[in-house]
């Protein structure tokens, strides 16, 4: 018996393609500037969004922040993250919070905050 393992040229194309248009990238490369560089990104999450009027995408992002230089970074990141100008191309940040903020002393000081976004298309 024979297998084919080549891969369909036009869906691997469409991927490519949906790859790009998603906003991820530049919305992560945002938020570790916001974090000052001192963020461990732990987990992102990107799901489709809609309304009557408009479509985008809604994201959530938990970052890690260890050490006390780096749980500073965290809370300032907590602090300024609401009203953040974010310039992303073709995207509007309609939203972003954190929804979860999580301290821990020992080994060593550690902050995990998680936020929510929701970007939508301009355009």
């Amino acid at each position: 018996m024979q297998i084919d393992l080549s891969l369909d040229q036009t869906s691997l194309s469409a991927q490519r393609r949906a790859a790009r248009r998603t906003p991820w990238l530049p919305l992560l490369s945002e938020l570790m500037t916001l974090a000052e560089g001192r963020a461990e990104l732990l987990r992102h999450a990107e799901r489709a969004w809609a309304s009557v009027t408009f479509a985008g995408t809604r994201h959530t992002v938990t970052l890690c922040f260890t050490g006390a230089e780096a749980v500073a970074a965290g809370e300032g990141f907590i602090d300024a993250l609401p009203d953040h100008e974010f310039t992303i191309p073709r995207q509007l940040v309609a939203d972003a919070a954190v929804v979860a903020a999580e301290h821990t002393a020992l080994p060593e000081p550690r902050l995990e905050v998680t936020a929510e976004l929701l970007l939508l298309e301009d355009g």
